[in-house]
């Protein structure tokens, strides 16, 4: 089917500009809407501390956030793929996602700041396979790794203002309930862009010009593989609510400074995830060992070392976030079928998300017993993903992955 053809029958006219004009409007929305809630991610650990919670108790929000909210992936990305209905699974998980954030100015106990925490990681969930397939049907027109780069890229811009807008009320001695107050803006700015998104791009499978037949079996080996890598990382990497715990429990760095670190991390994110992005497309998997890698050099550094090494392991988290945000998304766009990848994307998330949970509460419970161990344990995990990585380095997601060509020329078929 041809562009001329789309058009007639009242789809969006498809060439790489307009691939580009649609990633870069779920890029404006995800610059708003990380600007709510990486703003409020940088600080719900010394938050929750200063409300009363325990270390362990950080750990387990933490994880239990990141579990239901990559597990409703699983079943939000079923769905984007059964009923195509895209946009309305999108703006539901942003509704919630965004305004729990406000809310949590209104809180005074850990119980319920805890709750709002992860009613806001299960909105995140919720919309996100959806995006990211249809991210992916765009990205297609311009490099896999370079159209979920320069999403990343524009997500990571909002979450380096967000955080900086949070450090700024907590120096000007406002208050938490303030610094979550200011992020009500930012989240109508995310909810009224994805609703003109819906607007100016009603289907974006049209993105697929071919879509190549649905082939039986589900996914094939080398997908399961990278999920055991996938999982292994998410076991071992931190999330931030700990490393603000510990900052602050450790006086690392004054209350002020932590949000500051933070943006450090999402500025790393923004970079590493264009560059890395635009490698991927050239070498493959490759560029994610070597970035994984990397990354897992960030925990020794956060809980071993003091304020300058909290600079330099913020800058290698963040690596290891725009790998996570672009390149493994891109591993999983390259290795499937379109009419599999919302589900894709959701097992994906679901893998992850669980292996974070498990991770998040263990290193928490560990915190409280040895800050050396946490170290060790987050760095051995991620490095332990590295031979299932090599393992899929001889298929077709572990080759290099030409970008794929314009409309009315053939396109290159992904493995399922």
């Amino acid at each position: 089917m041809d562009a001329a053809a789309l058009e007639r029958q009242g789809a969006t006219p498809i060439g790489r500009k307009t691939a580009i004009r649609f990633i870069v409007l779920l890029g404006i929305v995800s610059l708003f809407g990380d600007m709510t809630y990486e703003g409020a991610r940088s600080i719900t650990g010394p938050y929750l501390g200063f409300l009363g919670a325990s270390a362990t108790i950080v750990g387990i929000v933490a994880g239990l956030g990141e579990l239901l909210g990559y597990g409703v992936r699983l079943l939000s990305g079923w769905l984007g793929d059964r009923t195509q209905r895209y946009w309305a699974v999108m703006i539901t998980g942003y509704a919630l996602n965004l305004f729990a954030v406000p809310l949590l100015a209104l809180t005074s106990r850990w119980e319920l700041a805890a709750a709002l925490i992860i009613a806001e990681r299960m909105g995140r969930g919720i919309r996100a396979p959806v995006r990211d397939a249809a991210l992916s049907h765009a990205a297609g027109h311009t490099g896999l790794g370079w159209g979920f780069g320069l999403h990343e890229a524009m997500d990571q811009t909002g979450a380096v203002i967000g955080p900086l807008a949070v450090s700024a009320a907590l120096y000007l001695q406002y208050g938490y309930a303030a610094a979550f107050a200011i992020l009500v803006v930012p989240a109508a700015l995310s909810m009224a862009s994805v609703l003109i998104a819906r607007v100016l791009f009603p289907r974006p499978r049209d993105f697929d010009l071919t879509p190549p037949a649905l082939q039986a079996g589900g996914f094939k080996r080398s997908y399961w593989i990278y999920m055991t890598a996938v999982a292994l990382i998410g076991a071992g990497y931190v999330d931030f609510a700990l490393i603000g715990f510990h900052f602050s429990q450790a006086a690392v760095v004054s209350p002020p400074l932590i949000p500051i670190l933070f943006a450090v991390a999402m500025a790393s994110d923004a970079v590493a995830s264009l560059v890395l992005g635009h490698l991927f497309d050239r070498f493959g998997v490759i560029v994610l060992i070597a970035g994984a890698s990397l990354a897992a050099l960030a925990s020794p550094l956060v809980f071993l070392g003091g304020g300058r090494e909290a600079i330099l392991s913020m800058i290698l988290w963040g690596i290891g976030m725009g790998i996570q945000e672009s390149v493994m998304r891109a591993v999983v766009a390259g290795m499937t079928l379109p009419d599999h990848r919302a589900t894709a994307f959701g097992i994906l998330n679901a893998v992850f998300g669980v292996a974070w949970f498990l991770g998040s509460v263990a290193l928490g419970v560990l915190y409280d017993q040895s800050v050396m161990a946490v170290a060790l344990v987050s760095l051995t995990l991620q490095l332990l993903a590295i031979p299932f990585l090599l393992l899929i380095m001889d298929s077709g997601a572990g080759r290099r992955i030409v970008r794929q060509k314009s409309p009315g020329s053939s396109n290159t078929r992904p493995e399922a």
